[in-house]
């Protein structure tokens, strides 16, 4: 085999493994994908997506490799590598949402986004639309969804105003003509740009629907605010009233924890909280577990760890393994920005080159 011949491992993602590659080889599968993709299966390009980040992460591989490799995405017309790339990029985003530099990674995340999610555009049935929708193949329906989800959550201005005209039209006509695949994303964008009548609409409205489903995603926008006294306010009445119903709780305060507004809130609220969550949820050890995951899982700061900590060794009775597990978690975040984040920064600082940094 020749210095210019790529290899690639897995073929069709057929085996539960990584594949890692020496840098000379990342090298030459990156140039594939950002010359002729197709030449390289869907699955394939998922998969080398997934394994990139994921190597990145653990530390096998520098932070630019799956940066660089994911700058061939506006030529990506597939679903799958599609949702690759959205996983591995939320996961980085909780990591990130915090930091000075933030802006750094969404503005090249919408840079990959942003001409692919211009040409799918939204369903046509929303404000200004004569209410038709096109005949779209479920894969490609998925895409577009992924899209708007990609870029409404890393600030693209077009999909922002296109949320709040959603939203606007919906409390001046009280006629909902949010295409339903998109509503969680148009209701959480919505409540994030939007002022508190918005909020206390969305509220009205989880209250007056019997759609199980509809409620869901109506409470888990409500979490969407960046107005903290909204928050807590939505995390006492989730416990201390019936406005919640209480198979909801739980949800209410892993996504509050989610928004990175929230996060602190919902951390202090666990624990403040936590013997009378565990008193009320405890016997149900999953229900336990989703909630001491979900509220952990993006804590990344040495302050949080050491809270953690703290909780773990004298306030977390009755969690059982999950607090040891969330540990582990918190401490590889912790891990990750003092090992990785400089280098992270720097390759996105520095122009594109065939470097990884």
């Amino acid at each position: 085999m020749d210095d210019n011949t790529w290899l690639l491992g897995n073929i069709n993602q057929t085996g539960y493994f990584r594949v890692n590659y020496d840098l000379h080889n990342w090298k030459l599968l990156i140039q594939q994908l950002h010359s002729h993709p197709q030449i390289i299966s869907v699955g394939n390009r998922a998969g080398l997506i997934d394994d990139a980040f994921n190597l990145a992460r653990a530390g096998y591989l520098p932070q630019g490799v799956p940066l660089q490799l994911i700058g061939y995405l506006p030529e990506e017309t597939s679903f799958l590598p599609w949702h690759a790339a959205s996983r591995a990029l939320y996961q980085l985003d909780k990591l990130l949402d915090r930091t000075d530099d933030y802006r750094l990674f969404s503005d090249y995340v919408l840079k990959q986004v942003a001409s692919r999610y211009h040409q799918m555009g939204w369903p046509t049935n929303g404000p200004g639309s004569e209410g038709s929708v096109l005949p779209t193949s479920y894969q490609t329906e998925e895409l577009q969804r992924e899209l708007i989800m990609l870029a409404c959550s890393f600030g693209n201005k077009q999909c922002h105003r296109q949320a709040v005209a959603y939203i606007s039209d919906w409390i001046s006509s009280n006629k909902n003509r949010i295409p339903p695949n998109i509503r969680d994303i148009v209701y959480c964008t919505g409540v994030s740009l939007m002022d508190e009548d918005v909020w206390e609409f969305i509220w009205m409205k989880f209250h007056s629907t019997n759609a199980v489903s509809e409620k869901k995603i109506l409470l888990e926008a409500l979490t969407c605010s960046d107005n903290t006294f909204l928050l807590n306010r939505l995390l006492n009445l989730s416990l201390t009233s019936d406005l919640v119903p209480e198979q909801d709780v739980i949800d209410v305060i892993i996504h509050v924890g989610r928004n990175p507004q929230g996060r602190s809130l919902a951390w202090k609220y666990f624990r403040e909280k936590w013997d009378i969550l565990n008193a009320r949820y405890g016997e149900a050890l999953f229900m336990n577990s989703k909630l001491i995951s979900g509220v952990t899982e993006f804590l990344n700061t040495e302050r949080e760890l050491s809270e953690l900590k703290e909780f773990t060794e004298s306030g977390g009775i009755g969690a059982g393994p999950a607090l040891p597990r969330a540990l582990e978690i918190v401490e590889g975040n912790v891990r990750w920005h003092r090992l990785h984040r400089r280098q992270f920064y720097q390759w996105l600082r520095k122009p594109p080159s065939s470097t990884f940094g």
